[in-house]
């Protein structure tokens, strides 16, 4: 086997594939943090907002982990000594929080408010030894309502017991969106809980941390009195070009076999420093992580300088990035990482100068975008129904053609959208036609341009079937 094929083989077993990874905590090699996520993962940041595939249940997953979070502690002093628990997640864990389906039938004879706080006290009970029913969520819901002093007590020793132990307690609440298609209800839960979350401010060792989708931190939700003290802590996942490099270094820096002997020593030439050894696994270095030449040359080593015969055609290290990102020009490490292992795997039967192929990152941009078409369907089934019936057109495209397909589709208007109504945001509907293309815009799907028409980058247009003079040819499924 030749040292191409010893390194591809090497990154498809380093690089997890999607479903592998998406829902299970990482493990220690695979633990990267960006510079700007160190805010995010910080105690007084309440509010961790960001899209699809960037990160929030990972982050929470993390947190919530010991071993994890003890490297994270080397980077954010304040986690070293920290108890942490999840308070709602994708993931049903009856003991700490109640499953979707319980929440639902809690709300029937109880506030979301009491909900929320019945976790927590529930946690605070937990930690402290305090005694409270917890024979079924019903009861422990009915005690806290009864007994709001007492509650008030709980957290006050909760609060002792954690500065006697110099320890901060945190509670983290994620996948808050699979609560309901409702928007309504699902607005009201996330109000009350950043309500809840803003009363234990007050509460020196006692923290909360919400993981939202962006749309979901609509003005509705924050609409209560003070709400600016929790708004300002607020911290948005953005992966940089140099933080999706990093990561996939920290990655390949683990690979095994001869193939990742390879590879550290294409790090080693360009870096002129040994990847940094911690436990069994490895790391890149603080300076990597920042030095855009170096992660280029880098990157040269494996995918050649040029997306093609010369440098007209872009440079692998952006270009890749680059047709990964959504309107608002960010790119998820989800993306990035399933468009490098597909381009390895298919690399496999090419040849060339460099392991990876210039064709192969272009089929990666493909399945990344199916992927990432397959996910915004998921949270925004109503995407779909305007997207597919697209398929035939060109963009960029004046939004009068758009507006035009999309009248034939659905003559009476967006509420007809064959799909479910509530995910569609009350206000985009009477807004008409022109309320839903703000509403793509804002997600990222759609982008405006400065002429007035619509484009849409490839992240989306190749899955969804779009077609682009020159560009990366449409996915038709």
């Amino acid at each position: 086997m030749d040292d191409s094929k010893k390194i591809l083989n090497a990154m498809i077993d380093i690089i997890p594939k999607e479903s592998s990874q998406y829902g299970s905590p990482l493990k220690p090699k695979e633990l990267y943090i960006p510079p700007a996520h160190k805010k995010a993962l910080q105690l007084h940041s309440n509010i961790v907002v960001g899209a699809r595939g960037v990160g929030k249940s990972t982050w929470a997953l993390a947190l919530a982990d010991s071993e994890l979070r003890a490297i994270i502690g080397g980077n954010i002093k304040e986690l070293e000594n920290a108890s942490v628990q999840i308070g709602f997640a994708e993931k049903p864990n009856p003991p700490h929080y109640p499953s979707e389906d319980n929440i639902k039938k809690l709300q029937k004879n109880n506030s979301p408010r009491e909900i929320w706080k019945t976790v927590i006290i529930r946690w605070l009970c937990n930690e402290t030894g305090e005694s409270m029913p917890l024979e079924n969520w019903e009861a422990s819901v009915l005690w806290v309502k009864n007994n709001s002093d007492l509650c008030t007590q709980i957290l006050e020793k909760a609060n002792n017991f954690f500065i006697s132990k110099n320890v901060n307690g945190l509670i983290l609440f994620d996948a808050l969106d699979r609560l309901s298609d409702n928007w309504e209800e699902m607005n009201n839960l996330a109000r009350e809980l950043l309500r809840l979350v803003l009363d234990i401010k007050v509460y020196s060792n006692i923290h909360a941390k919400v993981f939202l989708r962006e749309d979901q931190l609509s003005r509705s939700i924050t609409d209560f009195p003070d709400a600016s003290k929790i708004l300002t802590t607020k911290i948005e996942l953005d992966w940089e070009i140099r933080d999706l490099h990093g990561l996939l270094w920290q990655l390949l820096c683990n690979a095994l076999g001869e193939g990742g002997n390879i590879l550290r020593n294409f790090y080693n030439d360009v870096i002129n420093v040994a990847p940094l050894v911690q436990d069994n696994y490895r790391i890149v270095n603080d300076e990597f992580k920042k030095d855009i030449d170096k992660q280029r040359a880098l990157f040269e080593k494996i995918a050649g300088p040029w997306m093609g015969k010369n440098k007209k055609r872009g440079i692998p290290y952006i270009w890749t990035v680059g047709h990964l990102a959504d309107s608002r020009k960010r790119t998820s490490p989800r993306s990035f990482l399933n468009a490098i292992r597909t381009a390895a795997e298919n690399s496999l039967n090419k040849t060339g100068d460099y392991p990876i192929h210039y064709e192969s990152i272009k089929m990666g941009v493909q399945s990344a975008s199916i992927n990432r078409v397959d996910e915004i369907t998921e949270d925004y089934p109503w995407v779909e129904s305007l997207c597919k019936p697209l398929s035939s057109l060109n963009v960029p495209a004046p939004f009068t053609e758009i507006e035009k397909i999309w009248g034939n589709e659905y003559p009476d208007g967006p509420s007809t959208i064959k799909s479910k109504k509530e995910q569609l945001p009350p206000q985009d509907i009477e807004r008409g036609w022109i309320g839903i293309r703000k509403e793509l815009v804002r997600i990222g799907v759609f982008e405006e341009m400065r002429d007035g028409r619509i484009n849409m980058p490839d992240l989306y247009r190749v899955g969804f079937g779009l077609g682009r003079k020159g560009g990366v040819p449409p996915v038709y499924r």
